[in-house]
């Protein structure tokens, strides 16, 4: 870390989010059964796929990977923002703040790319069942997973790299709950063209290039349904890839809020609002939409339940 960095800020000031002191009471319960709902919801996709021999597929190794990035994306920023509305304390350390910062990015980007590595998994089953198991051998899952949790820490990396070389000055109050790049690129006294070069140029391109890949498959699996329609395979195809399409909906659509169609005008509040959105509501439904909606997950979790039931009845004996 810079000498300069350590003597101008040690600190930033976290505002939070835009709430009055006397709702902090419903906030703060609200964001803990949120954030509750969401480790407990995507571990017991995790235990699911782990304890049931049926899950054991190439979909369901790259879903238990996304219910692990979820869990850790959100645990980046609501367990510093709960304690902050607990406290009158706002401050969060400048190492605290960039490696905040690191992880935010790492796991942002993990999702981004195990969404576009399940639609290709989707793609090769509905146009290509055949030669499904050929295709996604074991071998491939794994350097998918592991190419993109690869990728996700360079990208990261690089950032936040480029990050520390910047200085900031007297003012160090980060309008947000949270350590967001684009706020602490407001704060340096640095040069920052460089960086926001690099968000526009390499940010743009790693992720239009995997929501370039979701489309393209399922342009592909709905052109091969188009192809011979019938209800009973628009209704397989729809119960296979609608819980994947509503995540990647939720994703992308709040994402795009965020970065893309906010311009300079849009409030702050409303920033923050849909920062909410993909940081702590979406992590939070995905369980919800993969399980609701999948006859395999329900099978898993009514033998899961029945095994409980049964070790209790036992033990009662």
């Amino acid at each position: 870390m810079k000498q300069e960095n350590q003597s101008s800020v040690s600190e930033f000031l976290l505002l939070g989010l835009p709430i009055r002191p006397e709702q902090r009471g419903v906030f703060f319960a609200l964001f803990l059964t949120m954030y509750l709902t969401t480790v407990l919801g995507n571990l017991l996709i995790i235990l699911l796929i782990r304890l049931d021999s049926r899950l054991h597929t190439p979909m369901y190794f790259f879903l238990s990977h996304l219910a692990f990035a979820d869990v850790c994306f959100s645990s980046v920023t609501v367990p510093k923002t709960l304690m902050n509305m607990h406290s009158d304390d706002k401050s969060i350390p400048y190492a605290g703040c960039i490696s905040q910062i690191y992880f935010f990015i790492l796991f942002g980007y993990i999702d981004n790319l195990l969404l576009a590595v399940m639609a290709y998994d989707r793609y090769v089953a509905i146009c290509q069942p055949l030669h499904y198991n050929t295709i996604m051998r074991p071998e491939l899952c794994v350097s998918l997973v592991a190419g993109s949790w690869c990728f996700s820490n360079l990208h990261s990396l690089l950032h936040t790299l480029l990050l520390d070389r910047l200085s900031f000055c007297a003012d160090n109050t980060i309008h947000h709950f949270f350590c967001e790049l684009t706020a602490l690129l407001n704060l340096s006294c640095s040069d920052v063209s460089l960086h926001e070069l690099l968000i526009l140029t390499e940010g743009g391109i790693l992720v239009i290039l995997p929501l370039s890949g979701i489309l393209g498959s399922y342009i592909r699996i709905w052109t091969t349904v188009l192809r011979d329609p019938s209800a009973k395979k628009f209704f397989k195809v729809l119960s296979t890839c609608g819980s994947h399409l509503l995540v990647v909906a939720l994703y992308y659509g709040t994402m795009a809020e965020v970065y893309f169609f906010s311009s300079s005008s849009t409030s702050n509040d409303k920033r923050i609002t849909a920062s909410v959105m993909y940081m702590v509501v979406t992590p939070m439904l995905n369980p919800f939409i993969y399980s609701l909606r999948n006859r395999d997950m329900k099978r898993a979790l009514e033998t899961l339940v029945n095994r409980a039931k049964f070790f209790m009845s036992k033990d009662s004996i």
